[in-house]
This record gives structure tokens, C-alpha cells and sequence, in this order.
């Protein structure tokens, strides 16, 4: 008999096979992964992330009050958003949500919603704080910080600075208060944001946006002429006030430039806008209301509005007046002190007067 020899025989790899087998499983992979994604995607909107808790979260405006007052006022809040437990967070909007809260809730000032995952709804809000008497003609208005309307009265409300010289489009609380000529709406946004609860204003007159007046509760009324660096202004005008040489001293500030300011004093009471003065009486009890004195001067009042016109200007030194200029290095060797004085005001008239009965 013969050996049987056995011989292995090494089949030579298909690459066409090879690569289809690749595809398919790449294919397969893919399939995989797409429906896992999609029953995770499905499962997130229904019970994944469903809403568990819901946190009112109070970052200012909060009033001393008791922690049941505290839950009523966070559950009004929570009530208002629309979203309730068991919502899923994945289906709320949450920008449509913090607008319901505005809108509905009175006492809330900003408000945002976010999702807080697995399972919890975070509010975050502001509560307001009455910060303004708005004075027009069919009452008073007290509004927030912001310029939210709060209360709609026919009294001023004491310690706050009260506006007046605005007619507003709306006077329902809730609602954002708007003045009906464009440029005033813009000062009023400007002065109500730069003014500081304890900025000592008791007035703040906007009857021309140009030629903005604002009353201290010290005396002191400010010409602080346009609302543009309404807050440099201010700025500027509390550090005149509060210099060893003008602080307890009754007078005048005006603005002269874009960075200097003037300061008058005066020896007279300064009616202030938006506070009870509290006056003597008479032995029959009727009340005696003295004289004030008109602090008004067209003509020097125009003279101020070409100082603030020209507020690209360096100033010249005025007799009997001190400029204050807001710079932390004044370099008082570069002041351009070139400025026309040249009015032609007759300064013997009566009705013109650089005294203290007068701007």
C-alpha cells in the first residue's frame, strides 16, 4: 500500500467579503446605538425627567417676614410659572414660564426659570421694593426700582424720591411704567437706574429731559442738565456735596461740561418736590406757610443750558462760584479757561440776579 500523504490547502481571503462583513456590522452598530438613542430620548419625555421638586429660590427684595408668609409668597410664585409636579422637564419653556410669573405676580421683579436635573425646577426671583412717587396729573404712582407700578394713589409716599414732568402711557399696577414722549421714557430709565435709596433725593423733575432738576433732601438742588452719565453725574454731584468745603451748606450744583460742576450757596430754604414740610401754626390752628423764594431765572437758566450744550468745553473760573472737577490727577496747567462770558444781559436789571435769590 501507498502512503497517504495529506496536504493542507490555505484558501486565499476574499476582500470583497471581508469589507461587506465590516458594513454590515457597522450597519448593525449604528441600528444599535439609533434605537437605544431613541428609547432614552423617548423614555427622557415621559418619565425620565419628570418633576419631583419645585425650588423658589429668593435672591433680594425680601421683606422681614415670617416663614409662613415666606411659603405663601413662594407657592403664588410657583403657582404663576404653570409648571406643576410631575411636568416633564424636558417639555417646559421655560422663557414662556418666567414671563407668567412677571406678568401675574405683583410683587415679583425679575424672575428665571431653569431645570435643575434629574428632577427639579429651580424659580429664581427678585421681590420688588417701592423705590419712586411717580407724580402725574390724575394721581401718584408708587413704582419699583425697575420701574414696575406697584400702587396707584393720590398721596405722596413718604422717604421716597418722587419724579414728576412725565405723562405715563399706563398707570395699572403691574404694569412697566412708560412715559409718553420717547426721550423722557429714556431718562426715566436712566435716573431710575443711578438712583440710590439712600442718595439723600427727595425730588427729581424731568419736566424738560434736558434740563433734568434734582432736589436733596439736604437743601441742595442739582442742574444736572441732560440724562446722558445720569450715574457720573450723580457720582459727582454727592462727592461736591459731601467736600469739607460745601458739606452742610444749603445752594446750587449745576453741571458746567461733561465733567466739572458748579457750586452756589445760599442762605435760603430750598423747597424740595415729593416731602411734607411740616409748618407752624397760628392760635386758630390754621397752618402758616412761609414765603419761598422762586429759585428760577430764565435768562440765567439759558445761560446754563449753552454750558451743558457745550459740554466738549474746558471752563473758566467764575466769580463767587467753586468748580469741582471730577478727575483722580486735575492737571489745572491744561484747563482751557478761554470760554465766552459775552451776553448781552443788562446786569442792573432787577430780574437778573447772580445772587442768592437766583439761579
Amino acid at each position: 500500500m501507498k502512503d497517504v500523504e495529506k496536504t493542507n490547502i490555505e484558501r486565499e481571503k476574499n476582500g470583497k467579503r471581508m469589507r461587506r462583513r465590516r458594513r454590515s456590522m457597522n450597519t448593525y452598530i449604528a441600528v444599535v446605538l439609533a434605537l437605544a438613542l431613541a428609547t432614552f430620548v423617548a423614555m427622557s419625555y415621559t418619565f425620565l425627567f419628570n418633576i419631583q421638586n419645585m425650588v423658589v429660590v429668593v435672591t433680594s427684595g425680601e421683606n422681614s417676614e415670617t416663614e409662613e408668609e415666606a411659603n405663601i409668597k413662594g407657592n403664588q410664585v410657583a403657582d404663576a410659572s404653570g409648571i406643576k409636579i410631575g411636568d416633564n422637564l424636558l417639555r417646559i419653556n421655560l422663557e414662556k414660564s418666567a414671563e407668567k410669573i412677571l406678568s401675574d405676580v405683583l410683587f415679583v421683579e425679575t424672575a428665571e426659570v431653569n431645570r435643575s436635573f434629574p428632577s427639579t425646577l429651580e424659580i429664581t426671583v427678585s421681590y420688588c421694593v417701592p423705590s419712586f412717587n411717580v407724580e402725574y396729573d390724575g394721581g401718584v404712582l408708587v413704582v419699583s426700582k425697575m420701574g414696575k407700578i406697584l400702587e396707584k394713589n393720590n398721596f405722596i409716599t413718604d422717604g421716597l424720591p418722587t419724579i414728576s414732568g412725565i405723562n405715563p402711557l399706563n398707570v395699572e399696577a403691574g404694569q412697566q411704567l412708560s412715559a409718553e414722549e420717547e426721550h423722557k421714557n429714556v431718562a426715566l430709565t436712566e435716573l431710575m437706574a443711578s438712583v440710590d435709596t439712600d442718595s439723600g433725593i427727595s425730588g427729581i423733575d424731568i419736566s424738560d429731559e434736558f434740563s433734568i432738576v434734582i432736589n436733596y433732601s439736604n437743601g441742595t438742588i442739582f442742574k444736572m442738565g441732560n440724562w446722558n452719565d445720569a450715574d457720573y453725574k450723580l457720582t459727582l454731584a454727592d462727592t461736591v456735596m459731601h467736600d469739607v468745603s460745601v458739606n452742610g451748606k444749603k445752594g446750587y450744583l449745576t453741571m458746567v461740561g461733561s465733567n466739572q460742576c458748579a457750586f452756589r450757596s445760599s442762605n435760603d430754604p430750598a423747597g424740595l418736590a415729593g416731602t411734607e414740610q411740616q409748618y407752624p401754626t397760628d392760635a386758630e390752628g390754621n397752618t402758616i406757610i412761609p414765603e419761598i423764594k422762586d429759585e428760577s431765572n430764565p435768562e440765567q437758566e439759558a445761560i446754563f443750558s449753552e454750558f451743558n450744550s457745550r459740554s466738549n468745553e474746558n471752563n473758566t473760573e467764575n466769580s463767587g462760584e467753586d468748580i469741582y472737577g471730577y478727575t483722580t490727577e486735575p492737571d489745572y496747567n491744561n484747563y482751557d479757561y478761554s470760554y465766552d462770558y459775552n451776553y448781552n444781559y443788562d446786569y442792573n436789571d432787577e430780574a437778573f440776579n447772580w445772587g442768592n435769590d437766583g439761579w
